[in-house]
């Protein structure tokens, strides 16, 4: 075939478009940030709490995308995702200590542990953003837009996780065993998260 098509550099609305799309795909396609915000759903007590501790996440994660997409500081990746993996471990084990009656820094402070693991998590989120690449004559507005719709794809998944916290509580309602199975979540998501801090430390030496 000797005809192609060169596409004209894209407007404002379709990068709009395109970029938030691409947010929302790839925080809901991220198990390991999705299993952060899940454990932080868990440990957060209060309605109000959760709002200020998920602000802070998203605070944070939007400082460190914009700054290692802009090249104003640069971390390798694989230490990056070993380390996010990592994090998740810690929020595990602070949901099972909760549940033992010893609450920890995320239980007392959780938008604390959420602004600091936040910037770890932002430069995982600048190493896929920098996979897909950036329009060269949008930057700003691209990455205005990623980050919106992963904060999009995060309330989708938090108001999911909550509406089915609050059906699974209404079931259990009365049980004994309830308070027991409230901390399978944490065991599951610690046990995943430690695979990954294997799995990803030892991809890194080979």
């Amino acid at each position: 075939d000797p005809q192609f098509k060169v596409n004209a550099s894209p407007g404002a609305f379709e990068v709009a478009q395109t970029y938030t799309v691409l947010g929302i795909e790839h925080i809901l396609t991220g198990f390991d940030h999705l299993c952060f915000v899940l454990a932080l759903v868990l440990i957060v007590r209060g309605t109000k709490r959760l709002i200020w501790t998920v602000t802070a996440f998203t605070l944070a994660h939007s400082i460190t995308l914009a700054l290692a997409t802009m090249g104003v500081i640069h971390v390798p990746g694989p230490p990056v995702e070993a380390t996010i993996a990592l994090s998740i471990v810690f929020v595990a084990s602070e949901i099972v200590q909760q549940q033992r009656g010893r609450e920890g820094l995320a239980a007392k402070r959780p938008w604390i542990v959420a602004f600091a693991f936040g910037l770890l998590h932002g430069l995982g989120f600048a190493g896929a953003l920098a996979e897909v690449g950036l329009p060269a004559n949008s930057i700003p507005l691209a990455l205005l837009f990623f980050n919106i719709g992963v904060e999009i794809g995060q309330l989708l998944f938090i108001a999911a996780v909550v509406l089915a916290m609050v059906l699974l509580s209404r079931l259990a309602a009365g049980r004994t065993e309830s308070r027991n199975a409230a901390i399978l979540p944490a065991y599951f998501i610690g046990g995943l998260a430690s695979y990954w801090v294997i799995e990803r430390v030892s991809n890194y030496w080979r």
